[in-house]
């Protein structure tokens, strides 16, 4: 897939969040950072995974479910990004054909004209013992996977989409850039042991051996079920330089996609057309 870069950097923002169980509340404090990364020239900004609810429990997400298309946050989504003129992508949003049932963790993508305009459902499903700790998570008991990868045209270039624990398999970026993905959007959770021991490494990784820029807004603090997460949100050029970060603390962040740099460094730097297997 071709795409025409913009002539000048785009600005896009990054927000991180300490969500909770309250969605109304959330979307709130969603709605305040939002616009200050409009005030801010982002063009796009990006919230984290589980930016409108995280539950005292994990099952407490199929409660909130909402039906494709329709629902509180969707219409959130996509009151804001008409009124501050900004595309939004909507970190995770939990989203069931039923009621009560298992819910996809789906990121949500809609323009500056309100309109939803792409949806991907988070492939890699968080299932894990934390090695040294007395940390167990089941995400599949609640989330079912997606199965497809997503590329969405955008202001700020090409776009593929990815959620958190995705980061951990190279395979599903590999060939979102070979069809011409220019950046990658990581919206997270990631726990405090991990998010310390592999959160800047993996998402640099993912940067360099693409050639890509990388998003990556996150989840800070200490939530409602006692689970603590990392933040540390970033945004990563396509060298493995970091433009901008937030460590700690809810915030916006903002960097510039320098798509025509990109386009000279991946020609002089050929190194995706070296692929052999």
């Amino acid at each position: 897939m071709s795409q025409q870069s913009p002539v000048t950097p785009v600005a896009v923002a990054a927000i991180q969040m300490t969500s909770g169980p309250d969605v109304a509340a959330n979307l709130a404090a969603a709605g305040a950072l939002l616009e200050r990364a409009a005030r801010e020239g982002a063009r796009v900004a990006a919230l984290p995974e589980n930016f409108s609810f995280m539950g005292r429990a994990d099952a407490d997400k199929r409660a909130v479910g909402e039906r494709d298309g329709d629902g509180p946050v969707q219409q959130f989504l996509a009151e804001r990004a008409r009124a501050l003129g900004l595309w939004i992508v909507g970190g995770t949003t939990p989203i069931s054909q039923q009621p009560g049932e298992r819910v996809a963790a789906a990121c949500l993508v809609y323009n500056d004209q309100g309109e939803r305009i792409a949806r991907y459902d988070k492939v890699h499903l968080f299932d894990v013992a934390i090695p040294g700790r007395a940390e167990k998570y089941r995400e599949s008991a609640n989330t079912a996977p997606g199965a497809r990868q997503v590329l969405v045209p955008t202001p700020a270039g090409l776009l593929g989409l990815s959620v958190c624990y995705d980061v951990r398999f190279p395979e599903l970026y590999r060939p979102m850039a070979a069809a011409g993905a220019q950046w990658f959007t990581v919206p997270s959770a990631f726990t405090l042991p991990t998010g310390r021991a592999h959160w800047e490494t993996l998402l640099r990784a993912r940067a360099i051996e693409n050639l890509s820029y990388v998003v990556a807004p996150a989840q800070w603090g200490r939530h409602a079920s006692g689970r603590e997460t990392y933040g540390d949100s970033l945004i990563i050029d396509y060298w493995g330089a970091i433009l901008s970060r937030l460590p700690s603390g809810e915030g916006v962040i903002v960097g510039r996609l320098d798509l025509a740099a990109q386009e000279v460094a991946r020609r002089d730097f050929p190194a995706l057309s070296h692929r052999v297997m």
